[in-house]
């Protein structure tokens, strides 16, 4: 077995298949255990699982959770924050106003 970690970050509040509710914007630990593969004449690993660590909040603030989840839902979460990210970057409402230079 082998386990490596990666950060993912996310600019807005996102949600991830099969948990309720929204998680915050920001930083989000990634863990991935792998096995190696035996019988093969070269060195090969199957992933087992994925993990994003998630910390509380409210009356659970200061602890964190390891959430079971997928390579592709983390994807497909981050797709979705990068729309999000696009979308608010092209509204009016984010645009700042023209002055009129008379």
């Amino acid at each position: 077995m082998r386990s490596t970690r990666s950060m993912v970050t996310f600019s807005n509040p996102f949600t991830l298949q099969g948990y309720p509710g929204d998680l915050p914007a920001g930083d989000y630990e990634v863990l991935v255990e792998e096995e190696l593969l035996q019988g093969l004449s070269f060195e090969a690993y199957r992933r087992t699982a994925t993990y994003m660590t998630v910390r509380g909040k409210g009356a659970h603030a200061g602890r964190s959770e390891l959430r079971l989840t997928t390579e592709s839902d983390i994807k497909e979460a981050l797709r979705r924050d990068a729309d999000t990210s696009e979308t608010n970057n092209h509204s009016e409402a984010a645009l700042s106003p023209q002055e009129d230079r008379k």
